[in-house]
């Protein structure tokens, strides 16, 4: 296995591993807000498994950025100002409508509304096709990868070439002192 393939696992591995808690986070916190957990005869969000989906995941990010920054991409320096973070909360928003959608087809489509259906269509259908997409997108715009000098050329073998060297064409010529005068600036009075 290459260096390069040892390293993907291992951010994929981070990367579940903090998926996992936020997932069971949003899990927890969605089917509190539509299905209650005996909280007396109706849910805060009953009826509103769409409302509840958002905001138990938007929790689920924070959850999310958190331990991405700090845990699973903790190598890889911020490239934007904030961290990444509007990047990261437009990618979630933007793959957050896989899920919603699944839930749309169970409870319109499929008339399924118990919560053992919902939690089918949007945390287990729709998080497996979300999961995909936020890895590749949080790898690709997020938490990018620091380029090494080395990798810049097509081969890191070869040898850079030196002071009046072109990689193309062998050695410069240097300039005569007629081209090199006419850009040194005049002396100051």
């Amino acid at each position: 296995m290459t260096e390069r393939q040892r390293r993907l696992l291992g951010e994929a591995g981070r990367f579940l591993a903090v998926g996992g808690v936020a997932t069971v986070v949003a899990l927890v916190l969605f089917n509190a807000l539509v299905h209650g957990f005996n909280t007396g005869d109706r849910a805060l969000l009953d009826g509103q498994p769409y409302l509840a989906y958002i905001v138990a995941n938007s929790v689920g990010m924070l959850v999310s950025y958190a331990g991405s920054r700090r845990y699973a991409f903790r190598h890889r320096p911020p490239q934007q100002a904030d961290g990444g973070l509007t990047a990261f909360v437009g990618i979630n928003v933007v793959t957050m409508t896989l899920p919603i959608a699944c839930l749309w087809v169970s409870r319109n489509l499929l008339e399924l509304d118990d919560p053992l259906s919902d939690n089918i269509a949007a945390n287990v259908i729709g998080l497996v096709l979300g999961l995909g997409a936020r890895f590749y997108l949080f790898r690709t715009f997020v938490f990018k990868r620091p380029i090494h000098l080395t990798e810049m050329y097509d081969d890191p073998s070869e040898v850079v070439p030196g002071p009046g060297e072109s990689a193309d064409a062998g050695p410069v010529s240097e300039p005569t002192d007629r081209s090199r005068s006419s850009r040194v600036p005049p002396p100051a009075p």
